[in-house]
C-alpha cells in the first residue's frame, strides 16, 4: 500500500518582490513582521537625531584635604529637538560640566554649550553649532496609551546608538529628582535602559518621540522611566528664554506628618496630614511671615497641603511675589498667615 503527499502552495505567502522577508508561515510569523517594521521604521527615522555627549564635571573635594577636587569624565545621550542645533538631555548629565562634546551618528563631533538646566525636574538643553543637522518629531504625551510600543535609543556604557524595544507599562507616575522635588507625570516603561541612555528619546511607533529616558529602578528589572515629552517641551522653551525655570521660594525645611483626628473634626481640615516645619531660613519669605518652627502647615492660598509635595506643586512662578495666606496650627490655635514666595532658593 502506498500512500502520496500532497504539498498545497499557501498563496498567502507567496510574493514578487525581493525585498520582503517572512519570519515564516502562520499568523505569528506575520505579527512579527508587523512588529519588526514598526520598530526599524521608527528607528530610521529618529536614530540620525540622536546624539552621544561627553561630559567632563570638576567635582570638589573635601575640607579636609584626603579628597582633592578632581575632574570625572561620563557620558549620556540625547536628541536634537531643532533644525538649528538645540539639543534635550537630563539635567544630572550635564550638571556642572566643564566642558562638552557632542557626537553625531555621522561621525562628526562638536563641542557644546549648555543653555540651561532645571535640576527639578531633570531636563537641560544644551547647543551645537553644526550644519545639515536633523531634529526628530515630537509627539504628545497625552496620546500615549498603556500597551503600546516604545522604543528606546541611547549610548548605554558607552556602545552607541543603541536600541530597545517594549511597551508603555503605566502612566502618570510621579519619580522624585535629584533635588528633592517630585516630577509628575512619568511614563514608565520595560524597555531597557542602562547608564548612558539618559537623555536619549522614547519614541512610539510613528517615530515621535513621546518621552525622554531618565531613570531605572537599578534592583528591579523592567521598571524604567521617561520624563513625558509635553513637560519637556515646556521646560525647554522657559530654559532657551531665561535660562533656568522660576519657581516660588519660601525658605523652610519641613517633614510631612499626620495630624489626630480630633484636630482635623476641631478645624474642619480635609486633609488628614500637614507639614511639620523643621527650621525657618534667616531673611526668607518664610521668617517675614512670622512663620515659626514647629508650626504645622496645612493649607496655602485656600488649598490643602498635607504633603511636601503638594507645596512644591503649588509653588509655580505665577506665586512669585505675589502675598497669599498661608494656614497654619500654632499648639493650640489656628493661624492665617500672609507669605510673599522669592524667585528660586539663593544659589539656584
Amino acid at each position: 500500500m502506498s500512500s502520496e503527499v500532497t504539498f498545497v502552495k499557501d498563496e498567502r505567502f507567496e510574493t514578487d518582490r525581493d525585498d520582503v522577508v517572512f519570519a515564516g508561515p502562520g499568523p505569528d510569523g506575520a505579527l512579527l513582521d508587523a512588529y519588526s517594521r514598526a520598530v526599524i521604521a521608527a528607528v530610521e527615522r529618529v536614530s540620525p537625531s540622536v546624539v552621544n555627549i561627553e561630559v567632563s564635571q570638576r567635582h570638589p573635594g573635601r575640607g579636609d584635604g584626603r579628597r582633592p577636587a578632581r575632574e570625572l569624565q561620563g557620558n549620556g545621550s540625547g536628541f536634537l529637538f531643532t533644525p538649528d542645533g538645540y539639543l534635550l538631555t537630563n539635567s544630572h548629565v550635564v550638571h556642572h560640566a566643564t566642558r562638552m562634546n557632542v557626537s553625531l551618528p555621522d561621525g562628526r563631533r562638536f563641542g557644546a554649550e549648555l543653555i540651561g538646566d532645571d535640576p527639578d525636574t531633570d531636563l537641560a538643553v544644551v547647543r551645537i553649532d553644526a550644519p545639515d543637522l536633523v531634529p526628530v518629531k515630537l509627539g504628545d504625551s497625552e496620546d500615549v496609551r498603556v500597551g503600546q510600543l516604545a522604543i528606546a535609543i541611547g549610548n548605554p556604557y558607552g556602545f552607541q546608538y543603541t536600541v530597545t524595544a517594549g511597551v508603555v507599562s503605566a502612566l502618570g507616575r510621579s519619580l522624585r529628582s535629584q533635588s528633592g522635588r517630585l516630577i509628575d507625570n512619568i511614563i514608565q516603561t520595560d524597555a531597557a535602559l542602562n547608564p548612558g541612555n539618559s537623555g536619549g528619546p522614547l519614541v512610539n511607533s510613528r517615530g515621535e518621540v513621546i518621552g525622554v529616558n531618565t531613570a531605572t529602578i537599578l534592583s528591579a528589572q523592567g521598571l524604567c522611566f521617561a520624563i513625558g515629552i509635553n513637560t519637556a517641551k515646556y521646560v525647554a522653551m522657559k530654559l532657551i528664554k531665561d535660562g533656568k525655570i522660576r519657581r516660588g521660594y519660601l525658605g523652610l525645611g519641613g517633614q510631612n506628618v499626620p495630624l489626630p483626628r480630633r484636630t482635623t473634626r476641631l478645624f474642619n481640615l480635609t486633609s488628614e496630614t500637614g507639614i511639620y516645619v523643621v527650621s525657618v531660613e534667616p531673611d526668607s519669605p518664610a521668617q517675614r511671615a512670622g512663620l515659626q518652627e514647629a508650626d504645622i502647615m496645612v493649607a496655602y492660598d485656600g488649598q490643602p497641603v498635607g504633603h511636601i509635595d503638594d507645596l512644591h506643586r503649588l509653588l509655580t512662578e505665577k506665586r512669585i511675589g505675589v502675598p497669599t495666606p498661608l494656614t497654619v496650627l500654632r499648639r493650640t490655635e489656628k493661624l492665617e498667615l500672609v507669605i510673599t514666595p522669592d524667585e528660586n532658593r539663593p544659589g539656584k
